[in-house]
C-alpha cells in the first residue's frame, strides 16, 4: 500500500502556482484575485473558507471575503454576485455551500459569470467539460486528476467505479475519468444510493472513487486486492481527541481497506487539500485568460 499524499502533492503544486502568480504580477502589476462569499456560521464552511483564503495568501493571490448572516435574502445575494461579476479586478468567485434553505444554490451558481466560476459548477463550464472543451473543472475532481497525474498513475483501460452522483463530485468525476485524456480513458461505472448491491461493482473496480458522504461506507470486503482507492469523504464528528473539537472521517474504512489497496488517499491529508489546489489552478487560469 502506498499513500496518495495530498499534503505532499498540494505543497509541490502550490509552489508552482506561486511562481506563475509572481510572473503575472511582474507583467500586469496585479495579483490573481479570488472573492469568496460565506453565508451564515456553519462550522465546516468557516473552516473551509478560512483555508482557501490562507492558501490564496500563501501563493501570492489577493483574496476578499464577504460574510453575511443567514438572514440575507436571495435577491440581496444575487445582486452582490452580479456586482462582483462586473468587477474587472476579480478573477474568481466562489460561494461556499451549503446555503440557507431559503436561497437556491442553483440560482446562485448560475448567477456567477462562467468566466469567473473557479469552482467549476456553472452549467456552461459543466457543458464545456462534457464536450472536452476548455473549461474550469469542478475543483475536487480537478484536484483528483492532478494527484493521479503527479503520481504517474496509468488509468487508461482501467475500470473506474465512482460511488456518488453529486453535481459537485460524482457526476463530473465519472465524465472526466471516461474522457480521452490522461488521466482518463477508463471504463466508468457510477453507483449511488439506489444502486442495488454496490459491493458487486466496487469489487470489480481497478480505481474506486468514493464520494457518498457516509462515514466508513466502503469496507474491506468491498475492495479487491490492488485497487486504487480515492476517498472524497469529509465527515465531521464531535471529538474530545482533537483541539478543534471535531474529527474527520472518510467514506472509506481506511484502517481495514488500506492493506488491500495499491494506492489510497488518507482523510484528512488527501483529496481535501487537492480541492484547494484545483481552485487555485482555476483562479490562476482565469487571471491568465486561458479558458475564456
Amino acid at each position: 500500500m502506498q499513500l496518495l499524499d495530498g499534503k505532499f502533492v498540494s505543497e509541490k503544486l502550490k509552489q508552482q502556482i506561486a511562481i506563475e502568480a509572481a510572473e503575472i504580477l511582474d507583467k500586469t502589476g496585479r495579483k490573481p484575485h479570488l472573492v469568496a462569499i460565506l453565508v451564515g456560521h456553519d462550522g465546516g464552511s468557516e473552516t473551509y473558507v478560512a483555508s482557501k483564503i490562507k492558501n490564496c495568501e500563501k501563493v501570492g493571490f489577493n483574496s476578499t471575503l464577504y460574510r453575511y448572516e443567514s438572514s440575507i435574502t436571495e435577491d440581496e445575494l444575487l445582486k452582490k454576485i452580479d456586482e462582483i461579476n462586473q468587477d474587472p479586478e476579480t478573477d474568481g468567485i466562489l460561494v461556499q455551500l451549503p446555503l440557507p434553505k431559503h436561497i437556491s444554490a442553483d440560482k446562485v451558481t448560475e448567477k456567477i459569470s462562467p468566466e469567473k466560476d473557479v469552482d467549476g459548477f456553472h452549467p456552461v463550464n459543466l457543458g464545456r467539460m462534457q464536450r472536452n472543451l476548455p473549461s474550469f473543472l469542478p475543483a475536487t475532481p480537478y484536484g483528483i486528476l492532478l494527484m493521479l497525474q503527479e503520481y504517474g498513475i496509468d488509468t487508461s483501460g482501467k475500470h473506474c467505479v465512482v460511488i456518488g452522483r453529486s453535481n459537485i463530485v460524482g457526476s463530473p468525476m465519472s465524465i472526466l475519468m471516461a474522457r480521452n485524456t490522461n488521466p482518463g480513458n477508463c471504463t466508468v461505472t457510477i453507483c449511488h444510493s439506489k444502486t442495488p448491491d454496490i459491493k458487486k461493482f466496487s469489487l470489480d473496480a481497478d480505481i474506486l472513487i468514493v464520494a457518498i458522504g457516509k462515514k466508513n461506507f466502503v469496507t474491506a470486503d468491498m475492495v479487491k486486492e490492488g485497487a486504487i482507492v480515492i476517498d472524497v469523504g469529509m465527515n465531521r464528528e464531535i471529538s474530545t481527541e482533537t483541539k478543534s473539537g471535531y474529527k474527520l472521517y472518510g467514506d472509506v474504512d481506511f484502517e481495514n481497506v488500506a492493506p488491500k489497496a495499491s494506492w489510497i488517499t488518507p482523510v484528512p491529508g488527501g483529496v481535501g487539500l487537492m480541492t484547494i489546489v484545483g481552485l487555485l489552478k482555476n483562479t490562476l487560469a482565469s487571471a491568465k485568460k486561458e479558458i475564456y
